[in-house]
């Protein structure tokens, strides 16, 4: 057993050097199929259809329009006829007059007539003595135009509540403020009772200067009202409560200045 084995290991390590038949065959077949593709392709690209020749292109030519054959002659007498640039230009005739301008040298008519010069007068000098006042122009003497200011009285503007109770009754408006510059529209809250008397007097809105919302809160807490016919229809409360509105004017005075008392000896 063991000797058989080692025959078969034995013949299993020897290559064979023998080549298959079958490998000769595909090599030759090939050799012959790749012949007969080259042979059919040189049948269909040179027998069938064969290349295409390659025409070169016509050489360039150049027409010139000259007078010497009659179709140059008419062509040139239509570019002429129909040139824009003589279409839009006036053309004169040929047997029409030129109407250019000659050309005239310029003559000054200083040298045609010599103008008649008049004799320097003789230099003279004054010695007088110059006056102090010399004769001039009379000034008219214009009147200063007086303007007089236009005086817009300070008014008084009452809401729907108070000027439904009638027109107020009071002294003569005087007002006096120390500043000059001009105020605000200053707001005032009344409560009138059923006589027409101002009860309550509270300020709103502040005009800018104490001293006149002081004078005007005064003059509105003097003042008086019609009595109410029914008072039941118009009084709250026992009393009508509503705005008052002063509107100042240019009529504001300032204050008069302290008299100068005379200092002792």
């Amino acid at each position: 057993m063991s000797a058989s084995l080692a025959s078969e290991n034995e013949s299993d390590l020897i290559f064979g050097w023998d080549t298959p038949r079958r490998r000769k065959m595909a090599i030759t077949g090939f050799l012959f199929a790749s012949l007969v593709l080259h042979a059919l392709g040189f049948y269909l690209f040179q027998i069938v259809y064969p290349p295409a020749v390659a025409l070169l292109p016509p050489p360039g030519r150049i027409n010139l329009i000259a007078p010497n054959s009659d179709e140059g002659r008419v062509l040139l007498r239509w570019l002429e006829a129909e040139d824009p640039a003589l279409a839009s230009t006036t053309q004169t005739p040929a047997d029409g007059k030129s109407l250019t301008m000659p050309t005239i040298q310029h003559a000054p008519s200083y040298l045609s007539r010599q103008p008649a010069l008049r004799d320097v007068p003789p230099l003279t000098s004054d010695l007088r003595v110059p006056s102090a006042q010399p004769p001039g122009p009379v000034q008219r003497m214009s009147a200063p135009i007086s303007t007089t200011p236009k005086i817009s009285p300070t008014t008084l503007r009452f809401s729907s509540e108070l000027e439904a109770l009638g027109p107020v009754q009071g002294s003569e408006m005087k007002f006096t403020s120390p500043s000059r510059e001009s105020p605000a529209a200053a707001q005032f809250q009344l409560a009138v009772n059923e006589n027409g008397e101002v009860r309550y007097c509270f300020m709103e809105n502040s005009s800018g200067d104490a001293t006149l919302d002081e004078q005007a809160r005064k003059y509105l807490a003097l003042s008086r009202f019609s009595p109410i016919q029914n008072p039941k229809s118009k009084i709250q409360n026992d009393l009508v409560w509503g705005l008052a509105t002063v509107e100042w004017g240019n009529d504001i005075a300032a204050p008069a200045s302290p008299t100068p008392q005379p200092s002792a000896p």
